[in-house]
């Protein structure tokens, strides 16, 4: 008997994008020794395990195993946990997050609302007996204890399971549905890359910790209409304009003391980011509402009063980086900023990369140097396009650790590198140990091969010379025209002409279905300069001016037939996606709008107000930028082009509210259109049948409205 092998849409569903058994969040050990990851012990397994590699002996083993801490029972989230993945994007199982001690001795993690602890060195894990459901569970700096939040409180717990008790909860008479402590707000976790409410000091004695009180926040309800007996879920969210949670931060002691970090909260609401380290005071970043002003506070954490370190300001906004801002080791500010048209990554107020460099993110900090990740800014000598390398920065000058061109990644600790590597020719991510530049161990993968190459070129399109990719079907004989399938995120945050595998192999599949395919990283998308990223200020619609500059560019190098153009998206690009047949029906003849962000007055405070900044001041940015306004649907009439729009009933990002606004405005402007609504999707579509048949329904309509045979 013999088995049909399984379609590329069903294994990219099954292996969620092929990302299953590879592995992930990684930390090394101050001395070098290990380096701790998860995993998943194959390629269609969602339970991540905690894994151990012996850097000198290059072993790998088991320091616990979800299956067995649970004794094979199912696993089974909280209300909360939900969300945190839900905000993280996260789509598998086990133990999908863990944190260290200093030492990276003692980890622990939670499995099902319950606290685990593993001892690294060991190769042993343990349940600590503790009242659930446990959240974000944190071992103190010397491994004494362990944090973690419940019910809105935040508790330690010996790390021998002895003296649980809660350090600070929800004041006697606070609403407890509304007040918490120790968790990031929607608005942090969603937008501002900040998934934490509580950080210990170094010394193991007190906390910093996050209160958040979620009563301002407008409520919304999410119901599920193919389960009528159920109740709507109701949900905080702070839409553009409306009020945000109130965030405060305090230092709490072990004894429960707590003192207040005072800061001007009026003026600076947004807690962006929280670092303590043994090289100085506690440092908070605090951002003003509108994104344009912003402090780096020092904190005296015996009296909760703060100083000034430094100050930002911007006529269109402030970003956000990951891993800044920080202190060196010497007592130094890190920081990136946008200084003389670049980003750059500075020591206190000096610049250490110039224009050559677009820097995206601190890695590490060492005495010796700094790691970052980078791509080639507008100054380079030649363009890398899709390409993101690690380089080490001092006194000394720039170097460039990741060589072959690729997407590249790195964590360090001890003498020791984790560099990993997604390059354009090689299916998935390589995971090298490196120490002092030289290969000392690799970390298996065992994520599936997709089964399908990438058949792409990384070019520019374009007057404006726009990221591109551009991917031809596998058999194609490099002369017949085809017709073309824009497959955009096109919008901030959301770059996707990378230089790796991976990243295009759904739009070689949809190539592979009879497309030219075409990836284009326009005007507002990062990784080139300040001045690209912030030009969509005040007009998301240059997106679009974009996407047809980009195909007009290709159309004149490439074979591609303009008389037969479609374009798909999610999110972001879904709203781009329904843009595009809306206002420009001259170009394009089919769209796919996935979960798109119809009116943006319905999405979150921090990114739109970023962009598009207050709706109750700026009415004609948001009408301009919206598809449901006048300004939307007004012009031109003629002709009506296929619209298809999929919408997760369940997303609690991007409501559903969304699409049936754009449906109903459509029909009242006598605009045919489909709607695809997925009963019990969220912004992610985990489920297999549902993604596999998303890819499937989606091909079916192309060639249906673009009458392909």
């Amino acid at each position: 008997m013999t088995t049909e092998p399984l379609s590329f849409p069903r294994r990219y569903a099954r292996t969620q994008r092929f990302t299953l058994g590879a592995p992930r969040a990684f930390t090394v050990s101050p001395d070098g020794s290990r380096v701790v990851f998860l995993r998943s012990s194959s390629g269609t397994d969602r339970a991540n395990q905690l894994w151990v590699l012996d850097v000198a002996e290059g072993q790998e083993r088991v320091a616990a195993d979800p299956r067995a801490l649970l004794g094979g029972a199912t696993e089974r989230l909280s209300a909360a946990e939900r969300a945190r993945r839900e905000r993280s994007r996260e789509g598998g199982a086990g133990i999908v997050g863990y944190a260290t001690d200093t030492a990276v001795e003692l980890a622990s993690f939670a499995l099902s609302g319950r606290l685990f602890t593993a001892e690294l060195r060991a190769g042993t894990a343990r349940e600590l007996r503790v009242p659930g459901p446990v959240i974000d569970p944190r071992p103190s700096p010397d491994g004494r204890l362990v944090a973690y939040v419940r019910g809105g409180a935040l508790r330690v717990v010996g790390a021998e399971g002895d003296g649980d008790r809660a350090l600070v909860e929800p004041e006697s008479g606070a609403d407890s549905g509304t007040v918490s402590y120790g968790l990031a707000e929607f608005i942090a976790a969603e937008e501002m890359g900040r998934s934490r409410g509580f950080w210990w000091s170094p010394e193991g004695d007190r906390l910093l910790v996050a209160r958040v009180d979620d009563a301002p926040v407008r409520r919304w309800w999410i119901s599920d209409p193919a389960q009528p007996e159920r109740a709507p879920q109701q949900v905080g969210y702070p839409a553009a304009g409306t009020d945000n949670a109130d965030v405060r931060l305090f230092v709490v002691s072990l004894d429960g003391v707590r003192t207040e970090v005072v800061w001007d909260r009026a003026h600076y609401p947004y807690l962006a980011h929280v670092h303590w380290s043994a090289a100085g005071a506690p440092l908070v970043l605090v951002q003003a509402r509108d994104q344009r002003s912003q402090l780096f506070l020092a904190v005296d954490p015996d009296t909760g009063a703060t100083r000034m370190v430094h100050a930002d300001e911007d006529r269109q906004w402030l970003d956000l980086f990951p891993g800044v801002p920080c202190w060196s080791p010497a007592g130094q500010l890190v920081r990136i900023a946008d200084e003389g048209g670049a980003r750059v990554l500075a020591f206190g107020e000096r610049p250490f990369t110039g224009p050559q460099l677009h820097v995206r993110a601190v890695l590490d900090v060492s005495d010796d140097d700094v790691l970052i990740s980078a791509s080639a800014g507008e100054a380079a000598t030649a363009p890398e396009t899709g390409e993101v390398h690690v380089y080490r920065v001092n006194e000394l000058g720039v170097e460039r650790l990741s060589q072959e061109p690729g997407v590249h990644a790195a964590v360090r600790g001890g003498g020791v590198t984790v560099l990993v590597s997604s390059v354009p020719d090689r299916p998935g991510a390589q995971v090298q140990v490196l120490r002092e530049g030289k290969r000392t161990a690799t970390v298996t993968s065992y994520a599936e091969s997709p089964g399908l190459s990438p058949r792409v070129t990384l070019t520019e399109g374009g007057a404006r010379k726009i990221p591109c990719a551009l991917l031809m079907p596998t058999d194609y004989d490099g002369v017949t025209p085809l017709p073309v399938l824009m497959d955009p995120y096109g919008g901030p945050h959301g770059p996707r002409v990378l230089a790796a595998h991976n990243a295009h192999l759904t739009s070689q599949w949809f190539a592979d279905q009879g497309f030219a395919v075409v990836v284009a990283d326009g005007r507002g998308t990062p990784g080139r300069s300040p001045a690209w990223e912030k030009a969509v200020r005040d007009d998301f619609t240059l997106t679009l001016d974009d996407q047809i500059d980009a195909l007009h560019g290709l159309a004149e190098r490439f074979p591609l037939d303009l008389s037969r153009v479609a374009i798909r998206g999610w999110s972001f690009g879904g709203w781009l996606a329904g843009l595009a047949v809306l206002r420009r029906p001259d170009v394009f003849h089919a769209g796919i709008a996935g979960a798109p962000v119809t009116d943006w007055r319905l999405y979150d405070t921090h990114y739109t107000e970023r962009y598009l900044g207050d709706p109750a001041a700026a009415a004609e940015a948001y009408a301009k930028s919206s598809l449901i306004t006048d300004d939307g649907l007004s012009a031109p009439a003629e002709p009506h082009r296929p619209l298809m729009i999929v919408h997760g009933l369940a997303d609690d990002n991007v409501v559903v509210a969304h699409a049936l606004r754009l449906s109903s405005a459509l029909l009242a402007a006598g605009r045919p259109h489909e709607v695809l609504p997925l009963s019990g999707v969220t912004h992610m579509t985990p489920q297999e049948q549902v993604a596999e048949n998303l890819l499937l329904l989606q091909v079916d309509f192309l060639r249906r409205a673009l009458r392909l045979g």
